[in-house]
């Protein structure tokens, strides 16, 4: 699959908004949305790509902004969703936009942090492997 043309619905999904974010978007001149060819609007996959950057920047740069500092670079912002505790270990489930992130912690921390579902938290991601697939 190579860069192309991607559909309102498809850039939405890939980004966590609605149909309608996208569109706003496009008339706003945030991004551009073609409408010439025939079948679905569309935009461009890179300029999505860009939009996508620059909307993580824009997130990281509000939770900065809210007190919290951290070196790692791949930081995603969500709301709990399932918090699962024994004596030791805790189970958090975080979902950021349409990713669903699990984290195993010891109860000390998930107790030290308040984390119950309903509390917005931030995940940091640092791997130095990460398998990349495509979409068949």
């Amino acid at each position: 699959m190579t860069a192309g043309r991607i559909r309102i619905s498809e850039a939405a999904a890939l980004l966590g908004v609605s149909d309608d974010t996208i569109r706003r978007w496009g008339e706003s001149g945030r991004i551009e949305i073609d409408r010439t060819t025939p079948g679905p609007a569309t935009v461009d996959g890179a300029a999505l790509a860009s939009l996508a950057v620059s909307a993580a920047e824009e997130s990281t740069s509000a939770t900065l902004a809210a007190g919290g500092t951290s070196s790692a670079r791949n930081r995603l912002a969500g709301i709990v969703t399932r918090v699962v505790k024994d004596t030791v270990m805790a189970q958090v489930e975080l979902q950021a936009g349409p990713f669903r992130l699990v984290s195993l912690m010891s109860r000390e921390a998930a107790d030290e942090l308040g984390l119950e579902v309903g509390s917005i938290a931030v995940a940091s991601v640092k791997a130095t492997n990460v398998v990349v697939d495509l979409p068949r």
